[in-house]
C-alpha cells in the first residue's frame, strides 16, 4: 500500500511544474493514440483485403486433380511377343465431379463448414457481333453462391436472383460487357471447345473490382450449364465451402480430404500470398506502435530524470527525516503512473477521433469509398496497458536512483 504522506509529496511535485507534467502527459497520449491508429487502420485494411480476395474464393475447395494416364503400354510385355503401338494417346479417364450430391452430403457432416455450394466452370468464348473474347462461363447454385460470397450485392445492374428464374439470363462482369459492347437487355452467344453455340440474353452486370472476374466471367444457372455441356444433374467441376474460422482452413481440408476422392485445397494452398501479406503488416503495424511507445517512454524517462535531479535536495532532506529507499520509490512512481493513466486515458480518445476522421476521408478505389478502419476494444486495451507499462518503467529508473541518495553527502555539498 502507498502511504498517504508518499501520496501527497508526489502530487506535490506535479503541481508547481505543470508544463513538465503536460508534456509528459502528451507524450503518452501521442504514443497511445497512434498505437490505437495504426493497429485499427492495419487491421480495417486486413479486413478489406480479405472482404475482396474471398467475394470469389472459398475457404476450401474440392475438385478433379486425378492425373493423366501416361502408363507405358509396353511395360507389361510378355516375353518373346512383339508389340507396335502407334500414336498413343494421353486420356483423362475422369473429367469434373460426378457424384458430386453424396461429396456434399458429405462436407456438410463436418462441423466446422458453414455453406457449401457447387460449380461448373466452362472455358467459352463470348462474341457479339464481329467481337469476340475468350472467358469463363460459371454455372452457379445462385443461393448458396450469395450466402457463400455475397454475390449479389456486387451487381451493379439488374438483379442477382433472376437468375434462379431465367435460363437464357447471364449475369456479365463490367469489364466483360465493355469489351464486348453490351449493356442490359443485350443478346451475346457463347461457345464451348466441343463446337456448342447459344445465344443468351445479359440481364445484369457485376462489379467486383476483381479483374479475373469483372474482365473474364460471366454467371449462368448451373443446371443450364450442365444442359449446355451435356452432362448429369450431379456433374460439377469444382465444390466451394467456407468454414467457421478461415486460418483453420487447413485443418478442415485434411479431415475432408480423408472422406472424399478427391482434391481438397485451402485457401492457403492456393492463395498464400494473402497470408503472408496480412502477417507482414500486422507485424509492420505492431513494429511502429511500439517504436512509437518507446519514443514516449524515454521522453517520460527524461522529464523524470530531470526531476529527480531537481528534487535532490528535498529528496536528501525526506531521507534525513526518516524516509526509506522504498517510500522515495514509491513517490516517483505515483508521478509515472498517474502521468500514464492521464495520457492513458486522453491518449484513448484521441486515438479514436483520430480514427473517426481517417475513415471519413474519401478512398474511391474499386468499392471502397472511404480508408478501411477497424474499432477493436482490444486494442484500445492493450494500447492503455503498454501505456501504463511505459511509464512505470519510465519512472522506476529514476526512482531507483533517487532511492540511493545519500542524504549527507547532498546536504555537505
Amino acid at each position: 500500500m502507498i502511504a498517504k504522506t508518499n501520496l501527497k509529496v508526489s502530487l506535490s511535485h506535479l503541481g508547481p511544474r505543470i508544463k513538465q507534467t503536460m508534456v509528459a502527459v502528451l507524450s503518452v497520449t501521442f504514443g497511445i493514440s497512434m498505437y490505437i491508429f495504426m493497429n485499427g487502420f492495419m487491421s480495417g485494411v486486413n479486413t478489406t483485403q480479405n472482404d475482396l480476395a474471398f467475394s470469389t474464393l472459398a475457404h476450401l475447395r474440392i475438385f478433379n486433380d486425378l492425373p493423366e494416364d501416361r502408363s507405358n503400354l509396353l511395360e507389361n510385355e510378355s516375353k518373346g511377343v512383339k508389340a507396335n503401338v502407334r500414336s498413343p494417346k494421353v486420356i483423362q479417364y475422369t473429367k469434373g465431379i460426378r457424384n458430386s450430391n453424396t461429396i456434399i452430403q458429405t462436407v456438410n457432416q463436418n462441423s466446422e463448414v458453414i455453406g457449401v455450394t457447387p460449380q461448373v466452370n466452362v472455358n467459352v468464348i463470348f462474341r457479339k457481333g464481329a467481337t469476340h473474347v475468350n472467358g469463363v462461363l460459371a454455372g452457379v447454385d445462385i443461393k448458396n453462391e450469395h450466402q457463400l460470397f455475397e454475390t449479389g450485392k456486387y451487381v451493379i445492374e439488374g438483379n442477382w436472383f433472376e437468375l434462379q428464374y431465367r435460363g437464357d439470363g447471364l449475369i456479365l462482369g463490367v469489364g466483360l460487357a465493355e469489351r464486348l459492347g453490351v449493356v442490359v437487355n443485350d443478346n451475346i452467344n457463347v461457345f464451348t471447345s466441343d463446337g456448342i453455340d447459344r445465344n443468351f440474353k445479359v440481364i445484369g452486370l457485376l462489379k467486383t473490382t476483381i479483374s479475373g472476374v469483372d474482365n473474364a466471367k460471366a454467371y449462368l444457372r448451373i443446371n443450364t450449364t450442365r444442359q449446355l455441356i451435356s452432362q448429369n444433374q450431379s456433374y460439377v467441376t469444382d465444390i466451394q465451402v467456407n468454414v467457421r474460422d478461415m486460418n483453420s482452413a487447413n485443418a478442415v481440408a485434411e479431415s475432408i480430404a480423408t472422406k472424399v476422392d478427391y482434391k481438397v485445397e485451402s485457401w492457403m494452398e492456393s492463395s498464400g500470398q494473402l497470408q503472408a501479406g496480412a502477417e507482414l503488416r500486422d507485424i509492420i503495424a505492431i513494429a511502429v506502435s511500439l517504436t512509437i511507445l518507446l519514443v514516449a517512454g524515454f521522453g517520460i524517462y527524461n522529464i523524470m530524470n530531470m526531476t529527480v535531479n531537481e528534487k535532490i535536495k528535498e529528496i536528501a532532506i525526506l531521507k534525513a527525516m526518516g524516509f526509506e529507499g522504498v517510500d522515495i520509490v514509491q513517490i516517483f512512481l505515483v508521478q509515472s503512473v498517474v502521468i500514464g493513466m492521464i495520457g492513458g486515458f486522453v491518449g484513448m480518445i484521441f486515438g479514436y477521433l483520430v480514427s473517426v476522421i481517417i475513415n471519413q476521408l474519401p478512398f474511391e478505389i474499386g468499392s471502397l469509398s472511404h480508408l478501411p478502419m477497424d474499432y477493436n476494444p482490444k486494442d484500445y486495451a492493450m494500447a492503455f496497458l503498454f501505456g501504463l507499462i511505459t511509464t512505470f518503467t519510465a519512472g522506476y529508473l529514476p526512482a531507483k536512483k533517487a532511492s540511493k541518495v545519500d542524504p549527507v553527502e547532498i546536504i555537505r555539498g
